[in-house]
C-alpha cells in the first residue's frame, strides 16, 4: 500500500481543513514546497494535492505553487480540485503532473470524464467524496443525488481505475478512518483504491493494508506529529 502524504492549498499556503469546513481553516505554512521536500526525505513517492480554492471556484488559481512542488520536489504528484474541463487538464499533465484528480466534474460530467479517460487513462483518477452516505461536490458545499454505491457502480462501468474516497466527517478530526466502508468497497470493487479522511494512527494504517488497498492519505496526522511519515511508509509495505 502507497501513503500519499497531503497538501491542502489556500493562496498559496499549505493548510488543513477540519471536515471540509473552510472557516476552520489552520495554516501549517507558507512554503508548500517544503513540506514536499520533507515528505521526499522521509521515503514518500507521491504527494497528494488539492487546490482548495479552486475546488470552490472551479478555476486553478494554485497552479504555479503546483507546478513548482512538481519540478522540484522529487515526488511524483496527484492534483485535484476545480478540474473541471479537459482544457486544464491537459494543462496539469502537459506540466508533467502524474495524475489528475476528477471530483464535482466526473459527478457532473459524464462526458467529459470519458474524454479525460479515454485520453490520459490511468492517469485520471475520481474523487469521490462522502457525506451523509451521499457523493459531495463543489468543494464539499453540495449534496449530488448520489449514494456512494451507486456511483461506484457507475464509475466502475465507465472504466475508472482509480477512486480517492473521503469520508468527510472523519477528515481532520483525528478521530480514526471509515474502515467499515474501506473493508465493503475493497470487498466488491476491483479498482486501485485510495482511502482518506482520518487516517490519524498507524494502528489506522495496518488496518487499511490488510484490506489490500491502493492507498492511504495522511492529512492532518501528519502536521500534528501524530504519525511519523517515516514510520507510516514502513508499516504501509
Amino acid at each position: 500500500m502507497l501513503i500519499f502524504p497531503a497538501i491542502d492549498i489556500i493562496n498559496g499556503e499549505a493548510v488543513r481543513l477540519y471536515k471540509g469546513d473552510y472557516d476552520k481553516k489552520t495554516v501549517f505554512s507558507q512554503d508548500p514546497l517544503s513540506i514536499a521536500k520533507k515528505f521526499y526525505d522521509c521515503g514518500a513517492k507521491w504527494v497528494h494535492l488539492v487546490d482548495l480554492d479552486g475546488a470552490k471556484s472551479g478555476d486553478t488559481p494554485n497552479f504555479e505553487t503546483v507546478c513548482k512542488i512538481k519540478k522540484e520536489s522529487g515526488l511524483l504528484c496527484e492534483i485535484g480540485g476545480g478540474i473541471r474541463t479537459l482544457k486544464t487538464v491537459d494543462a496539469y499533465i502537459n506540466a508533467g503532473l502524474d495524475r489528475v484528480i476528477l471530483g464535482t466534474a466526473a459527478v457532473k460530467d459524464e462526458e467529459f470524464l470519458k474524454r479525460s479517460i479515454d485520453k490520459y487513462g490511468d492517469k485520471i483518477a475520481v474523487g469521490i467524496d462522502i457525506k451523509d452516505g451521499a457523493v459531495a461536490i463543489k468543494g464539499w458545499t453540495e449534496l449530488s443525488e448520489y449514494s456512494l454505491w451507486d456511483f461506484l457502480e457507475k464509475m466502475t462501468k465507465i472504466g475508472v481505475s482509480t477512486v480517492i474516497c473521503t469520508d468527510i466527517s472523519k477528515d481532520g478530526a483525528m478521530s480514526g478512518t471509515n474502515r467499515e466502508m474501506y473493508r465493503e468497497i475493497s470487498k466488491n470493487y476491483d479498482m486501485n483504491i485510495t482511502a482518506s479522511g482520518g487516517v490519524s494512527t498507524l494502528d489506522d494504517i495496518a488496518a487499511l493494508k490488510k484490506m489490500s488497498l491502493y492507498g492511504a492519505i495522511v492529512g492532518k496526522a501528519y502536521y500534528t506529529g501524530d504519525i511519523d511519515l517515516k514510520r507510516a511508509i514502513e508499516v504501509a509495505k
